[in-house]
């Protein structure tokens, strides 16, 4: 075998195995042709086929065209999942444009930053209280030329609270927005290598960068899931029923999920938020088959008092990504339930796909797997990121592979330092066994992951900053039972000033920052760690911390990945 731990795939499917390309509306479109009345997403109850979700999406297209967006534009969304995601997203794609991804749980600056970076004047979001007023604050900034307001209650009012719509000549209804608009003789030419999709990442040095995914990349993506998984989706006997509760703006969902199961002709459950007991009335009552999830749901899910005795027996697939799964969970899940909870490893510059696991390979607790095919790693020196490192020695993962961005926008010298040669590094600190597994150890970059997202101390120390208290201050990540890591805050106080309380400390920061990176714990200190140059030091403060618990290192090897 030519490439580790080629031995363990799946009978019949190779590493060299061919990885299709194409444009992300033909995906849509091949589905509706082959699928047709067939439900492709459920959503309250209510369940949209194939060729209905195709023509929604045209609709969209064509009103967008019509409004002069295209080629070289770049349209925003910011949703939750409902149907209007997926209409939206293709409806965008389709005419040439770009879209940008815009995560209802990031604060203000982070938000207004990926609109004026990504060039996108247009922004679709929807009535609810939860996004409206968010989308408010960017048009009195002067960041929007045009704001779509999709009705939430299209779909069947369920009671969500909603913002009312101020009159605003930047402002349309969706509705109103698409009525009378009239498809094209013709759609736009799009390319594999056009970039289809900004999705915003980054680490403790800057503001969240985007990184370009092109229309090809994503194909990839989903063919290479595809193509892992082509031995079972051979052997089923009915459709799939996946559910889907991870956000669709998160490069896990959007590619795992939407895109993958569309392409199958799968149903898509869409759940607006994780509420366990709802996911269970879904395995249960609904016989739902496939549910990837992220640690935070696992954990919820095993901490269950009746798990043993609640009907899983629907499940022929659950797994966990988008962070590091404690090994512990899994194993508690596995012995309550009798079932394998098993992940892989990718990022938001891979599309997803990075490792996984064999249905059939050995049990190696704490790996997060192979690589898939196509996808070429290998783990480097820390201090010579071109020497590779032989199987057990400890190094950064670099990855190759159709999937994987090209760069960041804009960002050419991110871009530069993040490729040796046609490599991505990853900033993942790891190793890969004798049989070609691979696992985590820790993680280059100073980036916590928090119940499955990106949470960049700098950014919220720079919040921080702002307290008239706070003369310096260090944001680390501390393990957390639920969210796997949180950020906690060191704080030297200015002379004179007085301290305050982590709750007054939330309340400052409420608003400026979002709900997931708001510190969980809070720590006065004299002095913060410095380097030789005099430069605060995160490293030298972890280690600090690590001494004083005498608790393990932070980073534990665990099942999982990031994105």
């Amino acid at each position: 075998m030519t490439h580790p731990g080629e031995r363990f795939y799946p009978e019949g499917i190779h590493w060299d195995d061919p990885i299709a390309r194409g444009s992300l509306p033909d995906v849509l479109s091949n589905a509706a042709a082959k699928f047709e009345v067939r439900p492709a997403l459920e959503f309250r109850d209510r369940t949209i086929s194939y060729r209905e979700l195709e023509q929604l999406t045209e609709i969209a297209a064509s009103a967008f065209l019509r409004a002069g967006y295209g080629k070289n534009d770049a349209i925003a969304l910011f949703l939750g999942n409902s149907p209007d995601h997926p209409v939206n997203f293709f409806g965008a794609l389709k005419t040439g444009a770009r879209v940008v991804h815009l995560s209802p749980l990031d604060g203000e600056r982070a938000l207004s930053h990926k609109l004026s970076d990504s060039g996108a004047r247009i922004l679709i979001t929807s009535d609810l209280s939860a996004l409206l007023p968010m989308a408010l604050k960017f048009l009195e900034k002067g960041l929007l030329d045009r704001l779509i307001v999709c009705e939430d209650d299209h779909w069947g009012a369920v009671g969500n609270p909603h913002t009312p719509i101020p009159d605003h000549p930047a402002i349309v209804m969706f509705k109103r927005f698409v009525e009378g608009a009239i498809k094209p003789a013709q759609w736009p030419s799009i390319s594999p290598d056009d970039v289809a999709l900004l999705q915003y990442t980054g680490g403790t040095t800057g503001l969240p960068k985007g990184a370009m995914l092109s229309h090809g990349n994503l194909t990839s993506a989903v063919s290479i899931y595809e193509l892992w998984g082509r031995k079972a989706t051979a052997e089923r006997k009915a459709i799939e029923r996946v559910i889907c509760v991870l956000p669709l703006f998160h490069i896990y969902a959007l590619t795992v999920i939407l895109l993958r199961c569309l392409q199958r002709g799968d149903l898509i459950s869409l759940h607006q938020r994780f509420d366990v007991q709802a996911v269970m009335r879904d395995i249960e009552v609904k016989r739902a088959t496939v549910f990837p999830g992220v640690p935070t749901m696992w954990i919820a899910i095993a901490s269950l008092p009746d798990l043993e005795s609640r009907d899983l027996s629907s499940l022929v697939s659950c797994g966990s990504g988008g962070a590091p799964l404690p090994v512990e969970v899994a194993k508690i899940f596995e012995r309550k339930t009798n079932m394998k909870l098993k992940s892989g490893w990718g990022m938001t510059e891979t599309c997803s796909p990075g490792t996984g696991h064999p249905m059939n390979g050995p049990d190696k607790p704490g790996s997060i797997g192979l690589m898939l095919p196509g996808i070429e790693m290998d783990v480097v020196s820390l201090e010579d990121s071109k020497k590779v490192l032989p199987p057990g020695e400890v190094g950064e993962i670099r990855i190759k592979g159709p999937n994987v961005t090209k760069g960041y926008w804009n960002r050419p010298k991110e871009t530069g330092e993040a490729f040796v040669g046609d490599r991505f590094l990853t900033g993942d600190i790891g190793y890969m066994d004798s049989d070609g597994y691979f696992y985590l150890v820790d993680r280059k970059k100073d980036m916590i992951i928090s119940g499955g997202f990106n949470v960049y101390p700098q950014m919220i120390e720079q919040a921080i900053y702002e307290h008239p208290s706070v003369q310096e201050v260090i944001v680390i990540g501390i393990p957390d039972q639920y969210r796997g890591e949180a950020a906690k805050a060191f704080v030297k106080l200015r002379a004179g000033a007085n301290s305050f309380t982590l709750d007054e400390l939330k309340a400052f920061l409420a608003g400026k920052l979002g709900k997931h990176e708001i510190p969980a714990a809070l720590d006065f200190v004299d002095e913060l760690p410095r380097t030789t140059v005099g430069k605060l030091s995160r490293h030298e403060l972890r280690t600090q911390q690590s001494a004083q618990t005498s608790a393990p290192p932070q980073h534990q090897p665990a099942t999982g990945g990031r994105s």
